[in-house]
């Protein structure tokens, strides 16, 4: 029988990695790459129609309302704060920090979805009214998709943060959460700014 001979040895990798190291981490900027090109489409599309109107919104249309997109805004901006804290507490290993940010940002997470509910009615337009409302829903439609995903994810893994079969590996993933975390709120400031704001400088 020929002999063995250890060539190599995984004993010394790591367990727990963070970045583009991670596979998980991959995904998650597979995911932003396809979620923003089709944010990106929206967005186009809404500028596409308001340059084929001599108006914009259209006449008899009121402007959207601005308060609940700047509540928006500001949530978003700053719910960026405690997930950095986050962030930086995972890549300490650090989980009280890490159980006590999720925590908040879940609570952000659900206010957000709330305050979503009232942009919409903030439009002041249906969907199936004209091109103004189908163009102005589908910005805030598809990133509402998006919210809502990542409030689902955000409030699972914060309650799976407690688990008494948490690993350390698994901080990892708060870390990736963070990444779309970052994407989706700051992806919403232009788009807030296209469809809320935009009405009222041309």
């Amino acid at each position: 029988m020929t002999d063995l001979r250890v060539v190599g040895t995984v004993a010394d990798l790591p367990t727990t990695t963070f970045g583009h190291r991670s596979s998980m981490w991959w995904g998650t900027i597979g995911f932003i790459v396809i979620e923003g090109s089709t944010l990106f489409i929206c967005a186009i599309a809404y500028v596409y129609l308001q340059k084929n109107f001599l108006s914009w919104p259209p006449e008899r249309v009121l402007r959207p309302a601005l308060t609940a997109a700047t509540v928006q805004v500001a949530l978003m901006l700053l719910s960026n704060v405690p997930m950095v804290m986050v962030d930086k507490a995972a890549r300490r290993l650090d989980l009280r920090v890490v159980r006590t940010g999720m925590v908040v940002v879940s609570l952000l997470a659900l206010v957000m979805c709330v305050v979503r509910a009232l942009e919409f009615q903030a439009l002041n337009v249906r969907w199936d009214s004209n091109a103004y409302g189908s163009a102005a829903w589908a910005v805030v439609t598809t990133h509402t998709s998006l919210l809502l995903l990542e409030a689902v994810e955000t409030v699972v893994f914060t309650v799976l943060l407690f688990s008494p079969n948490l690993e350390q590996r698994d901080l990892s993933a708060a870390s990736d959460n963070a990444i779309y975390w970052y994407f989706m709120t700051l992806a919403w400031i232009p788009l807030a700014a296209l469809v809320f704001l935009l009405p009222y400088l041309i």
